[in-house]
């Protein structure tokens, strides 16, 4: 079996339509930052699951892989990204709950730390609930770029739209997030 640098991922996805286990190369390559990237988005076991079941459904689906819609990283993160919105209500579910949470005020003996996080989470807060506002395609291709460290093209070919979509999508998720933070007052948060 091939090394992990010998042989690019479309020629290795090709070669595991006849010998399965070459499939593993795949895996190895792809699992780690696939992993995390799902876990920065669902974070707990489900994050486990949604990784392992992308690898399921790319190692069922290898012989629908086509190299001229992109890359066989993109179609991985593609296929996590479908397995997220699978898990998108109560990803949404979860950041408004995070959002009401914070409303709930922190208490410690140690004033300076008790402000530093006060104002930490408020200002995490106010970035949860920005992201929660965002329509799901604009989450999406913010996120993949983001913590999938994605580009504009894997971004397109993962979500299956036009790369100009891509840069509509960011621009519109940066503007309303830099908005969301300008607007974020510190000292008025309760």
């Amino acid at each position: 079996m091939e090394t992990v640098t010998d042989v690019d991922d479309a020629e290795v996805l090709a070669r595991s339509r006849a010998d399965p286990e070459r499939f593993a190369v795949l895996f190895e390559r792809y699992f780690t930052p696939l992993h995390m990237y799902v876990a920065r988005r669902l974070g707990g076991a489900a994050s486990d699951d949604v990784a392992a079941e992308t690898f399921l459904i790319a190692f069922r689906e290898r012989n629908r892989f086509d190299p001229a819609r992109g890359s066989v990283r993109a179609w991985l993160y593609g296929i996590a990204t479908n397995q997220i919105r699978g898990h998108h209500r109560a990803e949404e579910r979860g950041y408004r709950a995070h959002a009401r949470a914070a409303a709930e005020p922190v208490y410690t003996s140690d004033e300076e730390r008790a402000d530093s996080r006060i104002l930490a989470g408020a200002a995490r807060d106010a970035l949860v609930a920005a992201l929660a506002d965002l329509s799901p395609g604009d989450r999406d291709a913010l996120l993949l770029i983001v913590w999938g460290e994605l580009s504009h093209d894997e971004t397109a070919a993962a979500l299956g739209i036009p790369v100009g979509t891509v840069g509509s999508r960011m621009h519109r998720a940066r503007r309303r997030l830099r908005a969301a933070l300008n607007d974020f007052d510190p000292t008025n948060q309760r």
